[in-house]
């Protein structure tokens, strides 16, 4: 089974209260990994807790295309031991043209040297926007993919993806293995984050999307959750162990 980590995000109230704490009870539920948002504002804290929990950042969040200091978040990347460093969202008022997605590829791909110098792997998290938005009758995102270097990778949030009217599966297997990553999350599929379910449990066919990328960590974030995420956490981490072959 491939790794299966965590997006921070989903518990991000409880890492802004005590850092440590939550670490331990992520790893008390079992998972190994975890994906930090913003590490490179509090990259040693981070270090630490991750450490004391016995867990790894195999990848990370941070707002590389905004930046106005990439090298310290890809050295930042560096100092956690990650392998992949993310850009978790470009605004959809970016994603109308194709010339605007181009453009977006092309600084991205420059971007990716200096992480590249640092035995880094640069990509790019989407939304709803890059799919519902059409250009020449195709999702954005499938054209910015075939801007992007090779050195550059993609996590697909298979939630929003579901959302912006993909039939996820297929782009998946189109996109092949340039895909690293994939967000596990599960709901209703009209975007109501607060309806969020455990994996399996909701409207995506989460098990499809994970035969379609059979090499892709699986990272289980929630925008939100009704109930007490640590448990909503630990009931997709066991859907996962148990469907995930």
């Amino acid at each position: 089974m491939p790794a299966t980590s965590v997006q921070l995000y989903s518990v991000q109230a409880a890492v802004a209260e005590d850092l440590d704490g939550t670490a331990a009870r992520l790893a008390e539920i079992g998972l190994e990994h975890v994906e930090p948002y913003d590490f490179h504002e509090r990259a040693e804290e981070y270090g630490r807790a991750f450490a004391a929990a016995g867990l790894t950042a195999p990848s990370g969040h941070a707002p590389v295309l905004a930046s106005d200091n990439p090298e310290a978040i890809f050295d930042a990347a560096v100092t956690l031991g990650m392998a992949t460093v993310i850009d978790p969202y470009v605004p959809a008022e970016h994603w109308q043209t194709a010339e605007q997605v181009a453009e977006l590829a092309k600084r991205l791909n420059r971007l990716s040297a200096l992480a590249t110098e640092r035995g880094l792997e640069l990509g790019y998290h989407n939304h709803q926007w890059e799919l519902s938005t059409r250009i020449e009758g195709r999702h954005a995102l499938e054209l910015f993919a075939e801007h992007l270097d090779p050195a550059v990778v993609l996590e697909i949030d298979t939630y929003w993806t579901g959302v912006g009217g993909a039939d996820t599966p297929a782009l998946l297997a189109a996109l092949g293995d340039r895909v690293r990553l994939i967000h596990v999350k599960d709901g209703t599929l009209d975007g109501d984050v607060d309806a969020q379910r455990p994996a399996g449990s909701g409207e995506v066919d989460v098990r499809a999307i994970l035969a379609a990328a059979p090499q892709a960590i699986r990272v289980i974030e929630f925008d939100a959750y009704a109930g007490d995420v640590f448990a909503g956490i630990a009931q997709s981490f066991a859907w996962l162990t148990e469907n995930d072959r």
